[in-house]
């Protein structure tokens, strides 16, 4: 069995035939991810409707800007429902810069208060802002705060840096393209007890189907690449993340 940790299930038309497929092959469990407060509420809607999905709430740092009282309010209301497991997708972004530097920040510290009053996991999301978020994550997390680097871009010694501080690195179907070296390297590498699989529905879908909507069944892409470049058996692969994402989330 797999466990897809990261899917925008809100952003699709289909949800139920997407769960049926993702049943069909394998995917027991989907951790829905929320981008801003109304789509946290979709997700979580999502994640009440289909047994097999659980959501992360949170504002995703394009769209920091929106991240005020009312809408911190609103996101802890939405914390205490028990399909809530993690925070998130939170985070820094300086690719595109859709919300300035210090807002971006300044949200990011807001979540990772989140996860420390309601002791749940972040759900982290990094781009050409690898020493912000691990400076931050050193002056902010405390002991037993838990999360994962999502849809992880990053070389080995990058990851390392996250392994130190407990959390978990989570590969997308980037690793089946090509010129992606130095990701694969990373899957390779990194600890079987704090790796973990995702797609990043719709984003990102794996060969063979590169160009086309990603969806929660084609996790089992990732985890045969994962498979192929560590050299194990893909039934071992998805028995190590499917614990991890166990381990991390609380799934019951």
């Amino acid at each position: 069995m797999f466990v897809d940790t990261h899917a925008h299930l809100e952003m699709l038309e289909d949800v139920e035939i997407v769960i049926e497929r993702a049943l069909a092959h394998g995917v027991s469990r989907v951790v829905a991810i929320s981008s801003n407060l109304e789509s946290s509420k979709r997700t979580l809607e999502i994640a009440r409707t289909f047994p097999q999905v659980f959501a992360a709430v949170g504002v995703h740092p394009h769209e920091a800007l929106s991240l005020d009282k009312r809408v911190m309010e609103e996101l802890e209301k939405l914390l205490e429902n028990t399909k809530v497991v993690a925070i998130g997708e939170t985070g820094l972004d300086y690719h595109y810069m859709n919300s300035p530097r210090e807002v971006q920040i300044a949200s990011f510290k807001n979540h990772i208060e989140l996860a420390k009053r309601f002791s749940l996991p972040l759900v982290i999301h990094v781009r050409d802002a690898h020493e912000d978020v691990v400076s931050i994550l050193k002056e902010q997390i405390s002991e037993g705060i838990k999360g994962v680097i999502h849809c992880f871009t990053g070389d080995y010694l990058t990851a390392d840096r996250y392994i130190d501080m407990g959390f978990y690195i989570s590969f997308s179907g980037i690793i089946t393209f090509k010129n992606t070296d130095k990701i694969r390297e990373a899957a390779r590498m990194i600890p079987p007890e704090k790796l973990l699989i995702e797609t990043d529905s719709p984003y990102l879908a794996p060969f063979p189907f590169r160009g086309k909507r990603n969806e929660p069944s084609y996790v089992v892409y990732v985890a045969e690449k994962i498979a192929e470049l560590r050299g194990e058996p893909l039934e071992k692969v998805a028995e190590e993340t499917t614990r991890n994402a166990k381990e991390l989330f609380g799934f019951y």
